[in-house]
């Protein structure tokens, strides 16, 4: 058993030796751990040793062998030493050679790896830079933009900025800082744009007055340009053609949006190479503010913000143009400024609406207008009835039509204004009958109720111009000779047509059918001689100082004028152009006025010779206690009959029914001398009857007596 494990050692030791022999020496040691994790190391290491022991054995028999071949050998590595050695020195010399040459190169090699490193970096930066210059750029351009106002441009620079460019370098610290500046420039540009918007609106409150002045002489050229037109249908061909030029360019405007910051707003340019051609009412405002405010809040998306506060603020300044001054009817510029500033308004208004999509509408200018028309027309008539001078009046109305006419040619309806046109002609109407009631009586004062006296065919021919007069007999009669009637005959009949003529310039423009023009003439014509004149004959007729020589020429005097009513009749036909046959067609009442005239002025005759007679019976001292009468009539019934004498001679110049060769034979004579006697016989009468006559003689009724016979003769 013992031998039997001693057998298995050795062979195991064999192993391990000639594993040891042919094992790399770096892999030896699992080799050597299995000795001695055994219990025969020492056993192993002996084998170790005479294996060791062998093997030198060998080596020693080779090198026996091989020794002259290894001194041989020895003597030629002397050899090889010294030729390395020698070598060596070269090669030492050499490296050194080399590293001495060799430093110049790697500074050489070192300051290119810098360049290299260098250009590197230039490169990267240039590619850098390449994405940031432009982001730079855009925001250079839009500050140069903010700066010049030219915010709507700036918006768009900032809207590419914001999502074209920074999102390409979004990582620069200098990029963050632009992206949290962006809603800021975005405010600044609001409020600047805004801020643009109110100094536009205050240049249009200040500007309206001008813009309306502008628009109303344009609406007065074309005005007389139609009329021009109308009279001359000649040249309208030429005129019309410049007329549709201009209406399609004004058409192709107004279907133009402003689409960028160069847009001014102009309606339309006229001719610059027409003289003295008005410049458009646009053309003093600039309008470009509005679009580009409206642009940059659409952009924004705060349209609806920017049309509200417009659109409010617009609602203000309406109210305040629409306030008339205190003073507004004392003068018609008061008038015209306030007609002007009104024009102006909407006239920007109509503008803004068909230059700009929404920012206006029509049902919002349709309301503006309302508003406007009903506080316009209430000023007019609070303001118009201050006015006492037709002048003015007549004025007014036709800044009122030149008004109307103005806002109608840019589409607002004003029926209303021409409806309280009408409203205002009663009050010209009035004012007319005052004016004339002045005019009439000047005339009637500073007549001299004497017939008209003619020295030359001139003269006649002249006052027959003025007044519708013929007489055969007149006209046969040499120089010097008198018409029957005073100065104010041809004066009231002249003054007449003027008030006629003043009548129809205020129907003028007025939009009135002919027939209303020639009522309207008549109506007032009616008043005048029946209210204005008949009261200023009545005054004259019943004023103390008035004789029976002016009363009997004011009888001949309103006898002509009575006459001369079918000839104002025909002028009123003439300038009307309406019949007299007409249906509906009023009459004129002047036939009554100066009828009513004549029989006061009779009555006024009949009154004063009463009051005379009992003037002179004043004088009457009867002696009712006489004895005898006297040889003759009374002193006073004398002086009496001789005062109505003359005065019955006075009626030889009543016209028609006096007969120049008899003394009282008309009408009025008669009646006069009835009215007379009647009077006298009657105041006679009373004298003998009077209760302080209580007796009286025979001699006393025979001098009375003697009175009676007298004016019975």
């Amino acid at each position: 058993m013992a031998e039997l494990e001693s057998l298995e050692t050795a062979a195991e030791h064999e192993r391990i030796l000639r594993e040891i022999e042919s094992t790399d020496t770096a892999c030896i040691g699992p080799t050597l751990r299995s000795v001695y994790d055994g219990e025969e190391h020492g056993r192993f290491m002996e084998k170790l040793e005479a294996r060791i022991r062998n093997h030198d054995r060998e080596i020693e028999k080779m090198c026996n062998f091989h020794y002259q071949g290894f001194v041989d050998s020895i003597t030629e590595l002397l050899k090889v030493r010294g030729e390395a050695q020698k070598l060596k020195n070269q090669v030492t010399d050499t490296n050194r050679k080399l590293q001495n040459e060799g430093k110049e190169l790697i500074i050489a090699m070192e300051e290119l790896k810098q360049c290299r490193l260098q250009q590197r970096n230039i490169s990267a930066t240039v590619d850098k830079l390449t994405l940031c210059l432009p982001v730079l750029e855009m925001y250079s351009k839009l500050r140069e933009q903010m700066k010049s106002k030219r915010h709507y441009p700036a918006l768009k620079t900032l809207e590419h900025l914001e999502h074209t460019y920074l999102p390409q370098v979004s990582h620069y610290r200098f990029c963050k800082v632009m992206v949290d500046n962006i809603p800021k420039l975005r405010e600044e540009i609001k409020e600047v744009s805004m801020s643009d918007l109110k100094d536009f609106l205050e240049s249009i409150r200040k500007h309206s007055d001008k813009i309306g002045e502008t628009a109303m002489k344009q609406a007065q050229q074309q005005r007389n340009l139609d009329n021009i037109v109308s009279q001359h249908p000649r040249i309208s061909a030429g005129k019309k053609s410049k007329k549709e030029a201009c209406a399609s360019s004004e058409l192709e405007v107004k279907n133009t949006s402003p689409v960028s910051e160069q847009d001014s707003g102009i309606l339309d340019v006229e001719d610059e190479d027409e003289d003295e051609e008005v410049p458009g009412a646009q053309d003093l405002v600039d309008f470009s503010p509005v679009y580009r405010c409206l642009h940059i809040y659409s952009v924004l998306g705060a349209r609806e913000t920017f049309e509200s506060y417009y659109r409010k603020q617009r609602r203000k300044q309406a109210r305040l143009v629409l306030q008339p001054p205190s003073n507004m009817h004392e003068t018609l510029d008061g008038y015209r400024k306030y007609f002007n500033q009104i024009v102006g308004f909407f006239v920007v208004e109509d503008h803004i609406l068909h230059t700009t999509q929404g920012l206006v509408n029509r049902a919002y200018i349709d309301e503006l207008w309302e508003m406007a028309l009903s506080k316009t027309i209430a000023a007019l008539r609070t303001h118009s009835s201050y006015c006492s001078d037709p002048s003015l009046v007549l004025d007014l109305k036709n800044l009122i039509v030149l008004f109307a006419d103005t806002l109608q040619g840019y589409g607002f309806p004003v029926n209303q204004l021409f409806d309280m046109l009408l409203e205002i002609q009663d009050q010209y109407s009035e004012t007319l009958l005052k004016k004339w009631s002045g005019v009439f009586r000047n005339i009637l004062d500073s007549d001299n109720y004497s017939p008209i006296p003619v020295t030359n065919e001139e003269v006649y021919k002249k006052i027959v111009g003025q007044f519708p007069f013929q007489d055969a007999e007149l006209e046969k009669q040499p120089f010097p000779k008198k018409f029957p009637f005073s100065e104010f005959v041809p004066k009231v009949y002249n003054q007449i047509k003027e008030f006629i003529y003043a009548c129809l310039k205020f129907s003028e423009d007025l939009h009135l059918s002919s027939t209303e023009v020639d009522d309207m003439i008549r109506k007032s014509t009616n008043l005048l001689l029946t209210r204005t004149l008949s009261n200023c004959l009545q005054n004259v007729i019943k004023r103390r100082n008035v004789g029976l020589t002016e009363l009997v020429q004011i009888i001949i005097n309103t006898t002509h004028l009575e006459k001369s009513c079918k000839f104002l009749e025909e002028f009123i036909t003439n300038i009307t152009n309406v019949l007299p046959e007409t249906v509906h067609t009023t009459k004129l009442y002047g036939t009554t006025t100066f009828k009513d005239a004549r029989h006061a002025a009779e009555e006024e005759i009949y009154t004063n010779l009463n009051q005379k007679i009992d003037q002179f019976l004043q004088l009457a001292d009867y002696d009712w206690m006489a004895l005898e009468p006297g040889s003759k009539a009374s002193d006073y019934l004398v002086d009496l009959i001789g005062f109505l004498r003359s005065t019955f001679a006075v009626f030889t110049h009543l016209p028609g029914d006096v007969d120049v060769h008899s003394t009282m034979s008309g009408k009025v004579a008669q009646t006069a001398c009835m009215s007379a006697c009647k009077h006298l016989s009657t105041s006679l009468m009373q004298l003998l009857l009077e209760a302080e006559v209580r007796q009286l003689t025979l001699g006393a009724l025979q001098q009375f007596n003697l009175d009676v016979e007298e004016c019975e003769r």
